[in-house]
């Protein structure tokens, strides 16, 4: 008679029990009463992405259509992958992507590593008014916009007159156009990132850095290991992870050179050296009318990034890193 019962009242338990869901969204409702001040700051952001982000993929379609304004989206021709293999077939696409792809490289391979360096030098700065003074002074640039950077090297570089021009050419004993030689536009881009936004960068890697266990440089110290050699051992292996995430969003926003620099700095002397898919979208989709085409490029390209991210992130956790997810 014990097992009935004790059946019976397990059953009535199980009966009186609220349904895994109702447990799930009773708890969730308390989760929410509690921080309901930290979603509503997270409010402005989700709207942002939303509306910014989000909300414009519904015009991504237009790439698989001969888009035409005056029927709209939904009532233009379905053209499938055309523009994808006008694009690919299009003798501008290797000279595109070779310009895109080396300007890119150039600014993961000099600029990016030139942030984490101004960052341990920043770190190892004692004086706590110097420190300030300096970070202060590299972080101002970031916010001038692109136009003011442009507008200061037309006038630093500018034929004949410029500072820099005379000092250049006085010093190489040469009388180059820096503004119009195709051969100098990189080197004038890479120079422009690294003084426009190198500064701004480190405030990640100074945040990080202000986690490494001080611990570890005494006992460093105590062992005789000279500043060098801690960096190296310790401040580098601490803000390693810090690193990994960070490269894996600039491979991931590789080609992304940023269609306001490019723009300014390309004239008629540069452009076969200028042109990348930020300015070639502009050139064939605003200029030319060509809205299916640039979108066919944008798109490309936002897909390319995407598979950057998703396998720089894997080769991160191949190698026992961590990723960025």
């Amino acid at each position: 008679m014990a097992a009935p019962v004790v059946e019976a009242e397990a059953s009535g338990r199980a009966a009186s029990r609220p349904p895994a869901r109702e447990r799930k969204n009773a708890k969730f409702s308390v989760h929410f009463a509690h921080y309901k001040w930290l979603y509503l700051l997270l409010l402005p952001g989700v709207l942002y992405f939303a509306v910014f982000r989000y909300g414009p993929m519904y015009g991504v379609s237009i790439a698989f259509k001969d888009y035409v304004p005056f029927l709209g989206v939904n009532g233009s021709q379905w053209v499938g992958t055309q523009h994808f293999e006008d694009f690919f077939s299009n003798p501008d696409f290797p000279r595109l992507l070779g310009n895109t792809l080396i300007l890119a490289f150039l600014n993961l391979g000099i600029a990016f590593p030139l942030t984490i360096v101004l960052a341990l030098l920043l770190n190892e700065v004692r004086l706590s008014i110097l420190k300030r003074t300096v970070q202060t002074l590299v972080y101002i640039p970031h916010f001038l916009s692109w136009t003011i950077v442009a507008s200061l090297s037309f006038l630093l570089f500018a034929l004949d007159i410029g500072p820099m021009f005379q000092f250049l050419n006085n010093l190489l004993g040469t009388n180059i156009d820096f503004l119009s030689d195709p051969a100098w536009f990189r080197p004038l881009i890479v120079l422009q990132e690294i003084w426009k936004n190198t500064g701004w960068g480190t405030i990640i890697f100074l945040a990080a850095l202000s986690t490494v266990d001080q611990d570890q440089y005494e006992a460093a110290i105590i062992d005789g290991a000279g500043r060098f050699r801690r960096v190296w051992h310790i401040t580098l292996p601490g803000i390693r992870s810090t690193i990994i995430v960070m490269l894996i969003l600039a491979i991931g926003q590789m080609l992304n050179t940023g269609f306001e620099q490019i723009y300014l700095m390309t004239n008629a002397l540069n452009r076969d050296v200028a042109d990348v898919f930020d300015t070639y979208v502009y050139f064939v989709g605003i200029t030319q009318g060509a809205y299916s085409y640039s979108t066919a490029v944008g798109l490309f390209k936002s897909l390319v990034g995407l598979v950057l991210i998703f396998g720089t992130n894997w080769l991160a956790k191949r190698f026992n890193q961590s990723g960025l997810f």
